[in-house]
């Protein structure tokens, strides 16, 4: 199985490239650093490191407790961080600068991987969420370097797509020295699919154990003022394709009860940045683009999040979250940036990449789930009109990610064991 999956791949290649080409029309970072895709990095020199791979932004964001922590425990151990995405390394660099390295991870191809362990000389991998590469895996195993799978999670649809590949996944999970599950449900899956059940713990996740700086909250108040204390504000963040016009629909019943109300619109990938900004305009919004870097108007309607890495600023300032790739069968994003900020939660029936926290916070009375841009009207509208429920249930959602703190130091643990 491995075999042919490994031919699959080769097979693939073209298209993969073709594909970063074709992105590379939206986002040039996509035309950039193709060696290392394929495990041609810059020799790692004297101590080897700790390598943690985070795909995109949002794990990135979610690894960001673990990388501080592990900074300050091995101080004299280098930390090299992957991703796959240009905005994920753009992210990696505006959190850590110069305090971590950062290169691309290689493509499973046994080549590529073969040359990114030789040259990166990882002495333990930290794998966030569930990345399950089967030939990256077998060539830690042969040279001696533990991966630890982490905050890993696995929804029942993702399950089902390996659980067709079951000798495959199997003979992979089987090569993993821990693996952190976010919860029962998602350890119990990973144990069906062929892990080794006295290998899989339940840590919780890490997405919990974040922590708002001073600092953002000082700047989230200086751009309150600038969007006007009076005036309500609701976050869109993080939309995908299919989403943008639900939302404008939904934004034009808020504002129909409440005529100042401001909409910030987060489209989740760069790309889509000017795309959505002109469908606000082509709608008749008076449109602010945070890009613009200018005051914004008494009258402008929609102020579009145009830039990388401001979402939990955007979270603060605001008085109502939306959390887009919910609408649409994408599976959800972070809702607990906004809950961390004491911020009320809206979300859509597609939470299954993140349905124990949604789960959670619906429980809590910190969020609600709405179908369709009626409903996210409606409810944005009552939040609105009950200041003392807005409130109420921000502090539920603060409460709820304070009472599942943990899974970092759990996992901290886990890399002393194997360190070891």
């Amino acid at each position: 199985m491995r075999i042919l999956y490994t031919l699959i791949l080769y097979l693939l290649t073209p298209f993969a490239l073709l594909r970063l080409m074709w992105r590379g029309l939206r986002a040039p970072g996509y035309w950039q650093r193709w060696g290392e895709r394929f495990g041609f990095i810059p020799c790692v020199e004297g101590v080897a490191p700790i390598w943690v791979h985070a795909v995109s932004v949002g794990e990135v964001q979610a690894a960001a407790p673990l990388l501080r922590a592990l900074l300050k425990q091995y101080p004299d151990v280098p930390l090299l961080v992957t991703t796959t995405t240009p905005t994920g390394s753009e992210q990696v660099r505006s959190l850590f600068e110069s305090r971590v390295a950062h290169v691309y991870m290689p493509y499973d191809l046994p080549d590529a991987v073969t040359r990114f362990l030789r040259r990166a000389r990882p002495r333990l991998a930290l794998i966030m969420e569930t990345e399950i590469w089967p030939n990256l895996y077998r060539a830690c195993a042969r040279r001696g370097v533990p991966v630890l799978l982490v905050n890993a999670r696995l929804s029942a649809r993702s399950a089902a797509g390996y659980g067709r590949v079951h000798a495959l996944t199997a003979a992979t999970l089987n090569t993993l020295h821990r693996i952190a599950a976010q919860s029962r449900a998602d350890a119990e899956r990973l144990i069906a699919l062929g892990a080794p059940a006295e290998r899989v713990h339940v840590t919780g996740s890490i997405k919990f154990d974040m922590k708002i700086p001073a600092s953002l909250t000082e700047q989230a108040a200086v751009l309150r003022r600038d969007w006007d204390m009076q005036r309500p504000v609701w976050v869109a963040a993080s939309t995908h394709e299919g989403e943008d016009e639900m939302i404008l629909d939904a934004h034009r019943r808020v504002r129909a009860r409440y005529p100042q109300a401001l909409l910030v619109l987060v489209p989740r990938h760069p790309e889509r940045f000017a795309r959505v900004a002109a469908l606000c305009r082509e709608q008749g919004w008076k449109t602010v683009l945070r890009s613009e870097q200018v005051a914004t108007p008494a009258d402008a309607a929609v102020f579009v999040g145009d830039s990388m890495g401001e979402l939990l600023l955007f979270f603060g300032a605001c008085d109502i979250a939306f959390i887009g790739g919910s609408l649409i069968p994408h599976g959800g994003h972070n809702p607990l940036e906004a809950s961390a900020q004491r911020i009320p939660v809206l979300f859509g029936p597609h939470m299954f990449n993140f349905e124990q926290i949604a789960q959670l916070l619906l429980e809590a009375g910190a969020a609600r789930e709405v179908g369709d841009s009626g409903m996210l009207a409606d409810s944005v509208i009552h939040w609105l009109a009950d200041p003392a429920a807005r409130i109420a249930a921000g502090e539920c959602g603060a409460a709820v990610v304070e009472a599942n703190k943990g899974a970092r130091d759990a996992v901290l643990a886990m890399v002393a064991e194997a360190l070891e």
